[in-house]
């Protein structure tokens, strides 16, 4: 990609403000300088505006805030709004709980073809080397990239070899070209123009999990195809459950609403980011 394209990073957030504060750190230390940041707020509550509003006092990056009513489970809806704020070409997502190496943004600029949707991974970070990084307020993710193999070696985290920059071929990064499974939105990357052309988001999604395949089925219908960031620059993703109390005792329709689409040809969402400029 062109060093003079812009690009657009989309944070997903969710009342966890300590983790978020974490994340726009890490996000600051980006050697590539030329992105936005929108903050993808999915209904936190006044805590995490103080401090994405202090965040956009203090940076030299363009930050902005996307909101919306807390009202269950919507990421979708808030990456939609989110992308609506944006103005980069090229959109790169991930959530506010996965810290970034300072060579993200740069990896990321380094794999984009367009035509072609590129999909990160994810180490998971241990419960007790979470809360120790938070407690301490430690850089971590700016520790080179055998300093964090070793603490993956020690059981800090999983997936070390992640971190080690082994060369990757152009056919092996694309030998998943057809397949949308696995991909998650933690850490993707997509061209605006192929993000509009398939109505971005699904909206329907309500509750956790499959907005992220659905997005990415419908890509791969509409001709993109998919390239693999392995030992590029994995997201670093902060220990947590996987339930949220207030959000968790209410039935999910989500897999009937994949369901549907893998039983479908469709490629554009159901209710999709074109639905906002029409409402």
């Amino acid at each position: 990609m062109d060093p003079k394209i812009k690009i657009s990073l989309v944070i997903t957030t969710y009342n966890w403000p300590e983790a978020l504060d974490f994340v726009l750190r890490s996000v600051e230390q980006q050697t590539d300088k030329n992105f936005e940041v929108i903050v993808a707020d999915d209904g936190s509550k006044q805590e995490t505006t103080d401090l994405v509003n202090d965040h956009m006092k203090k940076s030299s990056l363009s930050i902005k805030h996307y909101w919306h009513k807390d009202d269950e489970f919507r990421v979708a809806a808030a990456r939609n709004g989110a992308v609506d704020l944006s103005t980069g070409e090229y959109i790169i997502f991930i959530d506010g709980d996965c810290c970034l190496m300072p060579s993200f943004i740069s990896s990321h600029r380094n794999l984009a073809e367009k035509g072609w949707l590129v999909a990160g991974r994810r180490v998971y970070l241990k419960r007790g080397f979470t809360t120790k990084m938070l407690e301490k307020r430690w850089d971590f993710f700016r520790w080179s990239r055998a300093g964090l193999f070793i603490m993956g070696l020690t059981g800090q985290c999983n997936r070390p070899f992640q971190f080690l920059p082994l060369r990757q071929s152009d056919e092996k990064r694309k030998k998943q070209a057809d397949s949308w499974d696995k991909v998650q939105t933690c850490n993707l990357g997509v061209w605006r123009d192929d993000f509009y052309n398939v109505d971005g988001f699904d909206e329907n999604y309500v509750g956790h999990g499959l907005e992220d395949s659905d997005f990415t089925l419908r890509l791969i219908r509409s001709g993109i195809k998919r390239i693999t960031a392995n030992h590029s620059s994995p997201v670093l993703h902060l220990f947590h459950s996987r339930s949220i109390p207030e959000r968790a005792d209410k039935a999910c329709l989500n897999p009937k609403r994949f369901q549907s689409l893998l039983e479908s040809d469709r490629h554009t969402a159901v209710l999709g980011i074109s639905s906002r400029k029409n409402s």
